[in-house]
């Protein structure tokens, strides 16, 4: 579904990203896990369109993205959940989650679209009519999350969704990550929590100053050692 090929990215001369190459299969849930700075969100931001290789190439569904703005990579398939949730905290629940859906395609299904959020996130149907920045932690997460989902995507980008939650929280996090994945989204997920992330995963790749320094399944990361002393402190 998505192939990123040997992308350098630089945020004026500071090069951020030397040759990241990697591969989301349709349907998979795939995790790239690092320290802070590694380069995690500067990966998701560059395949969101925010911004741009050089050089290098993205593919997604067979067509190259790599020159598109951000809103375009929403319109053909990709929604992106940055970190810290980014919502309209002034406006209602229900008006955030509608913003999700400003692309004519999702415009047009945004009320079966609505139904479906309502079923993952009960709590967003209840709190409809509440400004986003009264919401819990927690809440404006399953928000963030609902209003990525109103565009309808193929491939759902999650940044480090369990920050600043509790620990139960994060648990219910992941648990709806999964269940959408089981509904048919392709998730590729950007995570400290290197335990939860890889046990959810089915793939993953672990990022080291901007570098891919080591891909596998969940499973095969967990039971690597430099994995385990460096990010599990095992």
């Amino acid at each position: 579904m998505l192939e990123v090929n040997k992308i350098n990215v630089f945020y004026g001369d500071a090069q951020a990203l030397w040759d990241v190459t990697f591969k989301v299969n349709k349907g998979e849930i795939v995790t790239i896990v690092g320290a802070n700075g590694a380069g995690k969100s500067t990966t998701l931001k560059t395949i969101g369109g925010v911004l741009r290789p050089r050089p290098g190439e993205i593919t997604f569904l067979g067509k190259r993205i790599d020159a598109l703005p951000a809103h375009k990579t929403v319109e053909e398939g990709i929604a992106h959940i940055m970190e810290g949730r980014r919502l309209f905290p002034y406006m209602t629940v229900q008006e955030n989650l509608e913003l999700g859906a400003y692309n004519p395609k999702a415009w047009m299904k945004r009320k079966e679209t609505l139904e479906w959020v309502h079923e993952l996130f009960p709590i967003l149907k209840e709190r409809k009519d509440q400004l986003a920045g009264t919401l819990s932690g927690g809440e404006q997460q399953m928000l963030a999350i609902g209003r990525g989902l109103m565009s309808m995507p193929k491939l759902l980008m999650l940044d480090e969704p369990s920050l600043g939650l509790a620990p139960k929280l994060v648990m219910q996090v992941f648990d709806i990550v999964k269940k959408i994945n089981e509904e048919g989204v392709t998730i590729l997920l950007v995570e400290q929590n290197v335990q939860h992330a890889l046990t959810l995963a089915d793939r993953g790749y672990v990022l080291e100053t901007g570098r891919i320094v080591m891909e596998g399944t969940g499973e095969e990361l967990l039971k690597n050692p430099h994995v385990k002393k460096a990010y599990l402190g095992i």
